[in-house]
């Protein structure tokens, strides 16, 4: 247990931002699950959108870093494109 009333202070800050951190963290990985599941392109065009806001928020924040955000964001992009593409050459 910590001695100081400044040291006390610093770990309940670091709690809330840990919580908070890993609610952003989880929120993107669960979207990224979505892009992988058995959906239709219309609304894996529309999650996609919402997975870059998502990306670039928690970058921006410092939650995960911002060349971390680009390289998930490339890879779900190059996943996007492939099933597009699988998609219309079904059709």
């Amino acid at each position: 247990m910590p001695n100081h009333v400044s040291c006390e202070k610093r770990l309940r800050q670091e709690k809330k931002r840990s919580a908070r951190n890993h609610y952003v963290k989880m929120t993107i990985n669960t979207l990224a699950k979505k892009m992988k599941s058995d959906i239709s392109i219309e609304e894996k065009e529309q999650l996609l959108q919402e997975v870059y806001s998502r990306l670039d928020k928690a970058a921006k924040n410092h939650v995960i870093h911002k060349r971390t955000a680009s390289r998930r964001k490339a890879r779900i992009t190059t996943f996007f494109n492939a099933q597009n593409a699988e998609q219309k050459e079904k059709k």
